[in-house]
């Protein structure tokens, strides 16, 4: 079988494999169908993810079709379409005891720290699989990791029917943050420097967009807020810049979710933070998101139209990251096809 390997940074390659097969009594045997390209694996090819190691088998937005079940794996049958829940935690860390495994100290992600989703075949425990309704097509399932993004930092920020949310950021885990946002009920102003990307965000259900480049971002915001500011502030960029303007634009009482993992540090002093009684999170993965991103997929409410805009072969898998990475405004979401 084949399988998509970063031997080493810089150094991408499909591979042949012997088919696994399973082993333990909560094995599942997958058929790969689809395989999202994202950020992350990009970074891993670039060698910039300091938690990658090599040579790592890529890819945790992951759909596919059960071949076969260990004899404890009863909540699964062959046939059934599935996607991938891409992270295995300790179980015993405070962390983990805390109901947050998602940062657990001992966290392994498929695809990063264990070779992860981009082969033909893939064997996980049952605990690591969601069924996904027949009726989803996979173009639609493969979608289901991104959209768990947005809806933890959703759930981080606690967002509420009537609350008013500032997203900056309108590329893909930005339009995941919207389109979960909008399903809770909540107005959506998004920024980015991208006309086109902005001109989907539009489509996608936002009420407000702000060429962050050619408009001023506060004045919009308190415009659109009469003053207010935003009651939850997302910044799925990730520029000291833009956690700055999230702490700046948050409403009285408001919460700041950053999803991001840049090291430059932002200068934000407490003033703001105290008399506005801010409340910041991080938003790391998903907890517990999976189940009711997938029941949105289901029945419909959750919806990834018009975000998966290319799809490529494995075979073509160099000219799907290099075109990934030279097209950025053009690109949305790409998947490799298995």
């Amino acid at each position: 079988m084949k399988a998509v390997r970063v031997k080493q940074a810089g150094s991408l390659e499909v591979v042949e494999r012997e088919k696994p097969s399973v082993k333990e009594p909560d094995d599942v045997l997958v058929k790969v169908k689809m395989a999202g390209i994202c950020g992350s694996d990009m970074h891993i090819y670039h060698g910039t993810n300091p938690l990658a190691s090599y040579p790592r088998i890529i890819g945790h937005e992951i759909t596919g079709v059960v071949e076969d079940t260990g004899e404890s794996a009863d909540r699964f049958m062959p046939g059934d379409k599935v996607v991938l829940e891409p992270i295995v935690p300790c179980g015993t860390c405070y962390a983990c005891r805390s109901g947050r495994p998602n940062v657990c100290g001992e966290l392994e992600v498929f695809g990063v720290h264990r070779d992860g989703g981009m082969q033909d075949y893939l064997v996980v425990k049952q605990d690591n699989l969601h069924r996904v309704d027949t009726k989803v097509p996979f173009e639609e399932a493969v979608l289901a990791e991104p959209f768990t993004i947005g809806a933890q930092a959703a759930f981080r920020g606690q967002v509420k029917e009537g609350d008013t949310v500032f997203i900056q950021g309108a590329g893909p885990i930005g339009i995941c943050c919207l389109k979960i946002v909008k399903r809770i009920g909540a107005a959506c102003i998004i920024s980015d420097l991208s006309e086109e990307r902005l001109a989907f965000a539009r489509e996608s259900g936002a009420d407000v967009t702000i060429q962050a480049d050619k408009e001023n971002v506060t004045d919009r915001v308190l415009e659109h807020t009469a003053g207010e500011g935003a009651n939850v502030c997302i910044d799925a960029v990730c520029l000291p810049k833009t956690f700055e303007l999230a702490v700046e634009t948050a409403s009285i009482a408001g919460r700041v979710v950053v999803l991001g993992f840049d090291e430059e540090p932002s200068s934000i002093s407490q003033l703001p933070i105290t008399k506005k009684e801010l409340t910041i999170s991080g938003s790391r993965l998903q907890t517990n998101q999976f189940s009711e991103v997938v029941n949105g997929l289901n029945d419909g409410t959750i919806s990834g139209a018009g975000l998966l805009t290319h799809t490529f072969k494995v075979d073509e898998v160099q000219e799907a990251f290099d075109f990934v990475e030279k097209n950025p405004n053009d690109v949305r979401k790409a998947v490799i096809v298995f």
